[in-house]
C-alpha cells in the first residue's frame, strides 16, 4: 500500500533514539521529509546523519523558545509542516508519598505542558497544510502502572488533550490521534529487564522470558512494528481515523477500549 507520505514534512520530537527514532526512519522510508529533535545534542546529531536529507535540531521540549526555533527552522528548511509527532520522556517512578510540589511541576512541564506547547507552536502551519498530529503516550493511559504515578497522571492528560483536539480541530481539516506502545524492544526496555533481573536476583534471560510471557504473542515488539503503525496514522491512508487511541502491544492490555 502506498501511504501517500511522499514529500510530506513530518516533525518528530524525541527522535534521537528509541521509538521516536524508529518512527522517523519509517516515515523516511515512505518518502516523507523528516525534521527530528532531541534534548541530547550528540544523539540528535548522530540521528540526523542516519537520516539523509533530514533536519536534526536540539530541542528541549520544556523550553518554549527552543520549540519555536525548531518549528521556525523546519518551515524555513522545508517550507511546510504536514504532521507532528508529540513525544517526550517520562517523569521518574514513585508513589504518592514520594513526590513534593516541585516534582509534580517538573512532570507537568516535561510531559503535559510540552505537548501543549508543541501543538500550539506548530498549529498555524498544520492548519495551512490540513495536516495531523500524533501523540505518543503509554499504556498507563488505559491501565495505571504501579509506582509510575506521575506518568499515569500526566500522560492521561496528554491523551485527554489529544481527544479534545481531535474534536475541536476536525472542522479545520486536521486529524489528531494517540498511539500507545506496549513492551517494545528499545534500549530503555533492555535496561528495565536488566534492572528487574538484578532486583529479583535472576539472570536477565529469565527475567525477559517472564516479561514476554505476559504478552499473548509471546515476545517483545520490534521498534519497526510500532513505527509502521505510527506512519500509517500519520499518512493520508488513515484519512478517516480521528480521535483514536491505537495500542501496539501484542494484545497485552486487558481493557476493552
Amino acid at each position: 500500500m502506498d501511504l501517500g507520505l511522499s514529500g510530506k514534512v513530518v516533525m518528530v520530537a524525541g527522535a534521537s533514539r528509541g521509538l521516536g527514532n524508529a518512527i522517523a526512519h519509517a516515515l523516511q522510508a515512505e518518502g516523507a521529509r523528516v525534521s527530528v529533535s532531541s534534548s541530547d545534542t550528540r544523539a540528535i546529531a548522530q540521528a540526523g546523519e542516519a537520516l539523509p536529507g533530514s533536519l536534526a535540531m536540539l530541542c528541549n521540549v520544556r523550553d518554549p523558545l527552543q520549540i519555536q526555533a525548531w518549528v521556525d527552522a523546519t518551515l524555513e528548511h522545508f517550507g511546510a509542516i504536514d504532521a507532528l509527532v508529540v513525544n517526550a520522556g517520562g517523569p521518574p517512578p514513585g508513589g504518592f508519598g514520594d513526590f513534593a510540589d516541585e516534582d509534580w511541576q517538573a512532570a507537568f512541564e516535561l510531559t503535559l505542558l510540552s505537548a501543549v506547547r508543541l501543538v500550539r507552536t506548530a498549529l498555524p502551519a498544520l492548519k495551512k497544510s490540513g495536516g495531523n498530529i500524533l501523540f505518543m503516550t503509554s499504556s498507563s493511559v488505559k491501565e495505571p502502572i504501579d509506582f509510575l504515578l506521575l506518568s499515569n497522571v500526566m500522560r492521561s492528560g496528554v491523551a485527554s488533550l489529544g481527544k479534545s483536539l481531535s474534536r475541536s480541530l476536525a472542522g479545520e481539516g486536521l486529524r489528531v490521534n494517540t498511539i500507545v506502545p506496549g513492551i517494545v524492544e528499545t534500549d530503555r526496555i533492555k535496561a528495565l529487564v536488566a534492572n528487574q533481573a538484578s532486583a529479583a536476583g535472576v539472570a536477565q534471560e529469565v527475567q525477559r522470558k517472564a516479561m514476554e510471557a505476559l504478552v499473548p504473542l509471546g515476545r517483545f515488539g520490534r521498534p519497526e512494528e510500532f513505527a509502521r503503525v505510527a506512519a500509517f496514522l500519520l499518512s493520508p491512508a488513515a484519512s478517516y481515523i480521528n480521535g483514536e487511541t491505537v495500542t501496539v502491544d501484542g494484545g497485552t492490555m486487558k481493557t476493552l477500549f
